[in-house]
């Protein structure tokens, strides 16, 4: 997230006769390296399985054209009621757009996202929280450490580039013995992000279908950059 320099600058103005304590919501290679500079024979306390998914999470995976994401989104919310779902987009302009999208849909959207003034963020989650927005959406960065009470949707409508950003994203659903339903719409670019999340996971996520959306999953994307010729 970009704090690591800050960090390494508080570090530097402390004892070096010092207890540290380090939590972290995922222990990345990364965050485990941070760790062993930072500190002498650590204990590890971990609560669940690197890189697991809780068994009260529901998983699926929804295959869709890319241009009918956001169509197929509404339908789901109009259509099952959905009374608060959290989004996660790969970019900011991308929960901007979507945010705008589902406004237009009928369906009250907010977006947070680090361009966001705290301020704006601050509202846009607590409205969530109170209902008064049915979908908040959000990029991974936003989203960290966020902990909303009975959440009862996650739906990735971007598939994250890193694999273990998927668990970190359903862990928002599921908490605290409730039960909660993670749902990623996948297009036919996506297959390899979702290969690579499987495999995490050692799980086959399994799909689920809706009239007049699904498409062939095994229908393999173009090669980039090849034009065939017209006769």
């Amino acid at each position: 997230m970009g704090f690591i320099h800050d960090i390494r600058r508080v570090i530097a103005k402390l004892p070096k006769k010092r207890q540290n304590l380090l939590f972290s919501a995922t222990f990345s290679n990364e965050i485990k390296q941070l760790a062993q500079s930072l500190l002498n024979n650590p204990e590890t306390i971990s609560v669940a399985a690197n890189n697991s998914t809780s068994e009260q999470v529901t998983q699926y995976v929804h295959h869709v054209d890319k241009k009918r994401k956001r169509e197929l989104l509404s339908y789901l919310i109009g259509t099952q009621r959905w009374s608060q779902v959290l989004i996660f987009t790969r970019t900011k302009y991308g929960a901007n757009h979507l945010a705008e999208q589902l406004n237009k849909d009928g369906i009250k959207a907010a977006a947070i996202h680090g361009n966001k003034s705290q301020g704006a963020r601050t509202k846009a989650l607590t409205d969530f929280k109170d209902g008064k927005i049915t979908a908040l959406v959000a990029t991974d960065i936003a989203a960290r450490g966020l902990d909303i009470e009975q959440l009862p949707y996650v739906v990735n409508y971007d598939l994250p580039h890193v694999a273990e950003d998927y668990v970190h994203r359903i862990g928002r659903t599921g908490r605290a013995q409730n039960r909660g339903k993670a749902i990623s719409l996948v297009c036919i670019d996506e297959h390899p992000q979702l290969k690579a999340i499987e495999k995490l996971i050692k799980v086959q996520i399994p799909q689920m279908f809706t009239e007049g959306f699904a498409i062939n999953p095994d229908i393999k994307p173009s090669p980039k950059n090849k034009r065939q010729k017209q006769r």
